[in-house]
C-alpha cells in the first residue's frame, strides 16, 4: 500500500508519546484531598424560570457555588416531551443530562444553543466560566502578577490558581446537574470544546458521576508543549514567562496538576474526542499526547483540513455517540 504525507501524518500522531509531567502518586494525593475537602460544601442550587422561544422546553436559570463561593450561572433546560417529562419541578421519568462548557472568552450563550441536544430529549446544563464572557464573576483575589487575561492568575499556587478554580467550577457544574429530579444520573455526559473541551476532560477524570465524555479541540493537554508552541490562551502564560524567565519551573509545576496529560488515565467513562490538524491553538500533538494515555473506551476524529472549530460533520458524530452509549447505558 502505498504512503502518503496525510498517512504519515497520521501515523506520528498515532505515536505520539509525551513523558508524564508530574508524579502520579503526588498527583493523586493532591486532587484526594482537594476533592475530599469539597465534598462537603454545600451547591446551594437556585433555579428562576426563564423566557424561552421553545415552546416545548422548560428553560430556567440556575445558579450553584463554584469555588471560593463565587456563583455560577447557568441554564438548566428540559425538553417537555410527552410521556417523558413532567415540569421543571420533576420529572415521571428522568433523562440522559449533559452538562455543558464554553470555549476560551465565550459564555453560556442563549438556550436556542443547545437545540441540538433538546431535540434529542436530553436535559442540558450549560454553565458559564467564572469572570470571562458571561454573567458569572469572580471572587478569586489575584495575589500575583497576571497578564491580560485570566489563564495567569495565580499561577504560582498550585492551590489558588485560576485552573484551580476553574476546575473546581467544572467538578460542581456536574454535581449540580446530577442533583437535578429530571437528571438521569446514570446518563450524565460532559461536554465541551477547545477550554470547554479541556473542562469535560478534567471532570471525566475527576468526577465519577460522568458518565460520557465530549471533548472536541481540547485545551488543558500536554500544557508544557502549548505553552511552547500554541496561539491559545497558553501564550497568556508565555507572555508571563516573558516577563519572569525565572519562574519557568513554578508555572509548569502548576500547569501540571491540571493537565491532562497526568490525568488521562483517571478517565473511566467512554471519550470521544476530535483533532483539527490545521489548528494552532489546541494543536493535534497536544491533543494526541492525552488521547494515547487514555485507558478508557475511546474514539479520536481526525480533520487534517480543519482549524480550530467544530464542523458539522463533528456535530453529528458528536449526537451519534451520545445516542449509542445511552442506549448501550440506559436508565437504571
Amino acid at each position: 500500500m502505498l504512503e502518503h504525507a496525510i498517512t504519515r501524518r497520521k501515523g506520528e500522531l498515532e505515536h505520539y508519546n509525551a513523558p508524564l509531567t508530574m508524579d502520579p502518586a503526588e498527583l493523586d494525593a493532591f486532587w484526594s484531598d482537594v476533592l475530599q475537602a469539597y465534598a462537603a460544601k454545600p451547591l446551594d442550587v437556585r433555579r428562576e424560570r426563564a423566557e424561552s422561544p421553545f415552546a416545548s422546553v422548560t428553560v430556567e436559570r440556575l445558579t450553584y457555588l463554584g469555588y471560593d463561593e463565587t456563583p455560577i450561572h447557568g441554564w438548566f433546560m428540559v425538553p417537555e416531551l410527552q410521556g417523558h417529562a413532567e415540569s421543571a419541578a420533576g420529572a415521571a421519568h428522568p433523562l440522559p443530562c449533559i452538562v455543558t462548557f464554553p470555549g476560551y472568552t465565550d459564555d453560556r450563550g442563549y438556550p436556542e444553543r443547545y437545540a441540538s441536544w433538546l431535540l434529542q430529549g436530553y436535559a442540558v446544563l450549560a454553565v458559564d466560566v467564572r469572570g470571562q464572557g458571561g454573567e458569572t464573576g469572580n471572587y478569586m483575589p489575584l495575589r500575583a502578577d497576571a497578564v491580560k487575561g485570566w489563564v495567569s492568575g495565580n499561577v504560582l499556587e498550585p492551590e489558588g490558581s485560576y485552573y484551580h478554580a476553574l476546575t473546581l467550577d467544572a467538578i460542581r457544574a456536574v454535581d449540580a446537574a446530577a442533583a437535578q429530579p429530571e437528571t438521569d444520573a446514570a446518563r450524565l455526559a460532559v461536554v465541551g470544546a477547545s477550554q470547554g473541551g479541556g473542562l469535560a476532560l478534567i471532570c471525566g477524570a475527576l468526577n465519577p458521576s460522568v458518565t460520557a465524555v465530549i471533548a472536541d479541540i481540547p485545551n488543558m493537554c500536554h500544557m508544557d508543549y502549548g505553552v511552547l508552541h500554541s496561539a491559545s490562551s497558553l501564550t497568556e502564560l508565555a507572555q508571563h514567562l516573558k516577563r519572569y524567565p525565572d519562574r519557568l519551573e513554578a508555572v509548569l509545576r502548576t500547569l501540571a496538576h491540571y493537565d491532562m496529560l497526568n490525568l488521562a488515565t483517571r478517565i473511566q467513562s467512554p471519550v470521544l474526542l476530535s483533532a483539527c490538524w490545521k489548528d494552532s491553538v489546541c494543536l493535534p500533538e497536544t491533543i494526541y499526547a492525552v488521547y494515547n494515555r487514555i485507558t478508557a473506551d475511546k474514539m479520536l476524529l481526525d480533520y487534517p483540513f480543519n482549524g480550530h472549530e467544530v464542523s458539522e460533520s463533528q456535530q453529528r458524530e458528536r449526537i451519534l455517540f451520545l445516542n449509542q452509549h445511552f442506549r448501550q447505558y440506559p436508565s437504571k
